[in-house]
C-alpha cells in the first residue's frame, strides 16, 4: 500500500513515520517537494502518484500568527484537507485528518463528545473545523482524530520549553485555569496505526490520554518528573506560580475547558488509555535520552 504522509516535518508527522511503515510504503514529501500552500502543486502530486490512503498531519498550528495569516491558515487548514478528501471520494481511498479541542467553545466543565456543540474562539480553532467539516462533507471514508495540547521529545512544544526555562529561571508564572490532557505525537501516532490496522468504522474520535491538569500542572510535573530522572533544574518548585488566562492576554483567545470524552474510541478499540503522567514520564526519557 502506498501511503502519503503530509506533514512529516511535524510533531505527529515524524511519529507517524515510524508506525505507518508497518502497513505499507510511506512517502512523506519534504515542503520543498510538495507546496501545500499550492493547490495546484497538491494536485498534480496525488494525480502523479496516486496513493492508497491518505494521513494528513499537515496544518497551521501557530495559533496567535493565524489571527494575522487568516488565508494560509484557511488553505492549510480547511482547503487542503478539502481538497484531499474530493481526491479521496474519487479514488474511493480512506483520509486519516487530525483537528484539536480548540473547535468547541471552551466553556464549562463537562468533556466535550464527538457530537457535542462546536463554537471556535480563534482563526486557527474556526480554520480547523472548517476543515473537519469539509472532510465529514465530502463523503470519503475518513477518520478524522481531535486531540489536545500536543508536544513530543522532538520539535518546539511546551514540554522543551519549560525544560529550557527551568534550568534557566528558579521562579516561573504560567496560567492555571485552561484544563486539557497533554498528548504525546508517540500515542497519536500508535493509536492511528492501531484504529488504520483494525479498520476503524469513518467518523470523528477524540484521541488524548486520560486525566486532565492545567498547563500550571503540567509544567510542575515537567520539572517534578526530569529532577526525578537526573535533569539539573535551577527552577524552585515553590516559586512556580499560576496566574488565570485574563493575567496572560494573547492575540488568539484559548478554550479554559479542553477536556474530551475518550469513550467512544476506547470502545471501538477495546482499549483503556493511559494516563497523560505515564505519557509524560515516557516522553521525557526520549527526549533526554537523544
Amino acid at each position: 500500500m502506498n501511503i502519503l504522509l503530509t506533514g512529516a516535518n511535524g510533531q505527529v508527522g515524524f511519529e507517524l513515520q515510524r508506525q505507518l511503515c508497518l502497513l505499507g510504503e510511506v512517502s512523506a514529501p519534504t515542503r520543498q517537494a510538495l507546496d501545500l500552500a499550492n493547490p495546484q502543486a497538491v494536485s498534480q502530486w496525488l494525480e502523479q502518484h496516486q496513493p492508497d490512503l491518505i494521513v494528513n498531519a499537515a496544518a497551521y498550528t501557530a495559533v496567535d500568527k493565524a489571527e494575522e495569516e487568516p488565508e494560509l491558515a484557511r488553505r492549510l487548514n480547511a482547503e487542503l484537507p478539502s481538497q484531499l478528501a474530493d481526491y479521496a471520494v474519487r479514488q474511493g481511498i480512506t483520509l486519516v485528518h487530525y483537528s484539536t479541542d480548540y473547535v468547541y467553545p471552551g466553556n464549562g466543565e463537562t468533556r466535550w463528545q464527538e457530537e457535542s456543540p462546536t463554537g471556535p474562539l480563534s482563526v486557527y480553532g474556526q480554520t480547523k473545523l472548517e476543515g473537519d467539516q469539509a472532510v465529514q462533507a465530502s463523503g470519503c471514508e475518513h477518520l478524522i482524530f481531535r486531540t489536545s495540547w500536543v508536544y513530543s521529545a522532538r520539535s518546539n512544544n511546551f514540554m522543551k520549553t519549560m525544560l529550557r526555562l527551568g534550568r534557566e529561571r528558579d521562579a516561573l508564572t504560567i496560567v492555571n485555569d485552561q484544563i486539557g490532557a497533554p498528548t504525546p505525537a508517540r500515542l497519536i501516532a500508535q493509536v492511528t496505526q492501531m484504529a488504520l490496522a483494525k479498520r476503524m468504522a469513518a467518523g470523528i474520535y477524540h484521541l488524548a490520554p486520560r486525566g486532565e491538569t492545567s498547563w500550571h500542572g503540567f509544567a510542575c510535573d515537567i520539572f517534578q518528573q526530569a529532577k526525578a530522572q537526573g535533569l539539573e533544574m535551577a527552577v524552585d518548585h515553590a516559586r512556580v506560580s499560576g496566574i488565570p488566562s485574563s493575567e496572560y492576554p494573547t492575540p488568539a483567545s484559548r478554550p479554559l475547558n479542553s477536556r474530551l470524552c475518550l469513550k467512544k474510541l476506547e470502545s471501538v478499540l477495546d482499549i483503556q488509555l493511559p494516563h497523560w503522567q505515564s505519557q509524560l514520564a515516557l516522553t521525557l526519557s526520549e527526549h533526554l535520552a537523544s
